[in-house]
C-alpha cells in the first residue's frame, strides 16, 4: 500500500529524515523547508507537519516513539529521528552493494566485483528524489549521492575494461556521455575502449569532440590525463594494450617498441614542456608518419610564418614518437647561424657518423646519399629536418626504409613528390594564447589581470614566439604586472622583439627567412612593411613600377615563405582579385630590420634601389 504523503512539505520532511541516520536538528529542518524565509510560527508549523507525517505513516500511539518498533519517529530534545528497519531504503541497499563490490575488487575478484556493482547501479533508476522540492540540505544530500553513483559507475567501467570487455561498454559509455558531455572520465574511458576495439580514428574523434564541448561549455582545455591518453593513442603506446586479468597470456611486445640499444643515435633537442592548441595538427602528422601498410617512408612537412612554433611542435612530436622508431632519431638544422642554407653533404656526414657509418671526408654527395640509404633500408629511423629551405636540400636526406619517416620543418612550401602531408600552423587563437600564458605564469596571476592578459595576447597576434618573449620579461621581472608590460609594449613595441634567450629571438627568426628571399621579393617586402592593411598586386605594381602579374608573383613568393597570407575569396578570383595580408607583428619586425639596415650592414642586400635583378621580374625598382 502506498502511504507516501501527498503534501509537498511532508514529502520533503520525510526525505530529509529518511536520508539521515541520526537526529535531524530542528534548525536544519527549518532551513530545508523554508530556507532563509521561515514564518514566525515555524516551530509550531513543524510540529504540525510531524503529527501529519506520523498519521501518514500510521505511526500513532506507542509506535510514534516507542523503542523496539520497526518504524518509529522520535521527538528528541534537539530535533527528530526517524527509525527504520535495516535495508528498508534503496539507498542503503545501494551503499551495501557498492561496499561489497569494492571489497571484491580489492581482493582481485574482478568478475564478482563487476557483477555486484552492476546490481548496485540497477537500483539507480533516475535522479535522486525526483518528485521532491529541494531545499539547501536536501540539495547537498542529492548532489552527494549523485556524485557517489557517478564514481561507482566509472569504477565499474574501469573494471569492465580491465576484464577486456571494451566492446561491451562502448554503447554504455556513449549513453553516459550523452547525459554528461563534459565528464572527462567517461571521455577517457570511451577513447580507451574504442582504441582497444581497433577503432583508433573514432577514439581520436572522441578527443576532438571532448575538446570542443569543454571549450564551448566550460572555456577550458582537456585535463592533462585526457591529453596524455590522446597522445598515447596517436603514438600507439603499448601500455594501452595491457591484457585483461584472468585472460590468456599477455601478447608479445611489438618489435617496434623494443628498447633500443644505447648506441643507437638520438640527436633530438630537448622538447618544450608546453604545447597548446595543436592537437589537430599533431593528429594529422602522426597519421602521416606512422600509417600502417604504407608503401613508402612517411614524410610530413610543417610550414607557417616565422615565430608560429613549427620547430617546437616538431621536436615535441619527435620525442613522443621515439618508440615508433627504435633504431634512432636523427636531427639537423638546414640553415646556418648566418642564415644561409646548410650543405646536405655536411648533414649526411654527421648522420652517417652518428650511425657508425663514417665515410671519407672526400666522399661526394652521391656516395654519402648511397651510404645513408643503404643504412636506412632495413631500419626504423625518424629523421627530423628543421629549417629546410628547398626541395633540393630535402631530397638527399630522406631515408628509404618502409619503417622510416621524416618530419620536416620548412621555411617555405615544398613540393617534393615524396611528401605525404603538409600541415600549416596558424597563429594561436585568443583562448589558446591565454592557455599558454597560464602554463607559464600560473592561473592565479593571469586571472588577476584578465583584461591586461587579453591585451597582451592581442599585441602578440597569436604568435607563440612573440608571446613567449613577452612572458620572458614577466618571468625575468616578477615584480612587473601584466598591465605594466602592456603599457611598456604599447610605448615601445620593439620590447617584444628585443633579443632575450636565442630561442625567443623573433627578430633573428624573421631575418633568417628574409636572407633566403630573392632580391626582388625583398624589395616587395620592404614595401609591404609600410602598408597597414590588405594588399593587392595593383598597389605593389604601382609603387615599384612593375606589371601587375609580376607583382602578384612577388606577393605569392612571400606567401610561400610565410611572410604574407592570402585572404581567400568565396569564389575563384578574376585577374588581380587576390588580397594579401601581412601579420602585424611580422610587419613590425620587418620595420626594425629595415631600420637596422640603414644604421649598419644592409639586411636586405646591397642598394636595392639600384641594380636589382631577379630573373627579369623587375624592370625598375624605386627606393621606398
Amino acid at each position: 500500500m502506498d502511504i507516501t504523503p501527498t503534501a509537498p512539505k511532508l514529502r520533503q520532511l520525510l526525505a530529509l529524515l529518511a536520508l539521515n541516520a541520526g537526529v535531524v536538528r530542528t534548525d536544519q529542518i527549518v532551513d530545508e523547508l523554508w530556507e532563509d524565509r521561515p514564518p514566525l510560527t515555524a516551530t509550531t508549523t513543524l510540529q504540525t507537519y510531524v503529527y501529519q507525517l506520523r498519521r501518514s505513516l500510521r505511526l500513532t500511539g506507542a509506535s510514534a516513539g516507542e523503542a523496539g518498533r520497526e518504524v518509529a519517529l522520535h521527538t528528541t530534545r534537539g530535533g527528530y529521528l526517524l527509525e527504520l528497519p535495516a535495508g528498508s531504503l534503496d539507498v542503503d541497499q545501494f551503499r551495501a552493494l557498492v561496499e561489497r563490490g569494492r571489497a571484491e575488487a580489492e581482493r582481485g575478484s574482478l568478475e564478482a566485483a563487476a557483477t555486484t556493482l552492476r546490481d548496485a547501479l540497477r537500483l539507480w533508476r533516475g535522479p535522486v528524489l525526483a518528485d521532491i522540492r529541494f531545499g539547501p540540505v536536501l540539495q547537498a544530500e542529492a548532489v552527494g549521492l549523485a556524485e557517489f553513483a557517478r564514481s561507482v559507475r566509472e569504477q565499474r567501467f574501469d573494471i569492465e575494461l580491465q576484464l577486456g570487455r571494451h566492446h561491451e561498454v562502448i554503447g554504455e559509455l556513449r549513453a553516459a556521455l550523452a547525459e554528461q558531455a563534459t565528464n572527462e572520465g567517461y571521455q577517457s574511458k570511451l577513447m580507451l575502449a574504442l582504441y582497444r576495439a581497433g577503432r583508433r580514428s573514432e577514439a581520436l574523434q572522441v578527443y576532438q569532440d571532448a575538446r570542443a564541448v569543454l571549450r564551448a561549455e566550460l572555456a577550458v582545455e582537456p585535463c592533462p590525463e585526457l591529453r596524455r591518453l590522446h597522445h598515447a593513442i596517436m603514438t600507439g603506446d603499448p601500455a594501452l594494450d595491457l591484457a585483461a586479468p584472468e585472460a590468456t597470456a599477455p601478447r608479445a611486445r611489438p618489435a617496434a617498441h623494443v628498447e633500443k640499444p644505447p648506441e643507437l643515435p638520438c640527436q633530438l633537442p630537448p622538447a618544450s614542456p608546453v604545447l597548446v592548441g595543436r592537437e589537430a595538427q599533431v593528429s594529422a602528422l602522426c597519421a602521416a608518419l606512422t600509417a600502417p601498410g604504407r608503401r613508402a617512408p612517411g614524410v610530413a612537412v610543417v610550414v607557417g610564418p616565422p615565430g608560429v612554433g613549427k620547430s617546437v611542435l616538431a621536436v615535441r612530436l619527435a620525442h613522443q614518437l621515439r618508440a615508433e622508431f627504435p633504431d634512432g632519431q636523427l636531427y639537423a638544422r638546414l640553415v646556418t647561424p648566418a642564415g644561409r642554407p646548410a650543405d646536405p653533404v655536411d648533414v649526411l656526414g654527421d648522420f652517417l657518423s652518428s650511425c657508425g657509418r663514417a665515410v671519407p671526408a672526400t666522399a661526394s654527395v652521391q656516395e654519402r646519399v648511397r651510404a645513408f640509404r643503404s643504412w636506412t633500408a632495413d631500419q626504423r629511423v625518424l629523421v627530423v629536418l628543421d629549417d629546410v629551405v628547398s626541395d633540393d636540400q630535402l631530397r638527399p636526406l630522406l631515408p628509404i626504409g618502409l619503417g622510416c619517416a621524416a618530419l620536416v620543418v620548412a621555411r617555405r612550401r615544398l613540393t617534393d613528390p615524396s611528401i605525404m602531408r603538409t600541415v600549416r600552423l596558424a597563429p594561436l587563437d585568443a583562448m589558446e594564447a591565454l592557455e599558454l600564458m597560464v602554463s607559464v605564469l600560473g592561473r592565479r596571476r593571469v586571472a588577476a589581470e584578465a583584461d591586461a592578459a587579453v591585451q597582451l595576447v592581442t599585441m602578440c597576434g597569436g604568435l607563440p614566439l612573440a608571446l613567449r618573449a613577452a612572458l620572458w620579461w614577466l618571468e625575468l621581472r616578477p615584480h612587473w604586472s601584466v598591465r605594466r608590460l602592456v603599457h611598456r609594449v604599447g610605448a615601445a613595441p620593439q620590447l617584444l622583439l628585443e633579443p632575450g634567450p636565442p630561442e625567443l629571438d623573433l627578430l633573428a627568426s624573421v631575418a633568417r627567412t628574409t636572407e633566403l628571399l630573392p632580391a626582388a621579393a625583398r624589395v616587395a617586402l620592404r614595401w609591404v612593411s609600410l602598408v597597414d592593411g590588405r594588399i593587392v598586386p595593383g598597389d605593389l605594381a604601382a609603387a615599384i613600377r612593375l606589371g601587375e602579374a609580376d607583382a602578384e608573383a612577388l606577393l605569392d613568393e612571400l606567401v610561400e615563405f610565410g611572410l604574407l597570407e592570402v585572404e581567400q575569396p568565396s569564389e575563384a578570383p578574376a585577374h588581380g582579385a587576390f588580397r594579401y595580408r601581412c601579420h602585424p607583428v611580422i610587419r613590425r619586425v620587418v620595420d626594425l630590420l629595415e631600420a637596422d639596415a640603414e644604421a649598419g650592414p644592409p639586411v636586405f642586400g646591397p642598394n636595392l634601389a639600384l641594380n636589382v635583378e631577379d630573373r627579369g621580374v623587375l624592370r625598375r625598382a624605386v627606393a621606398i
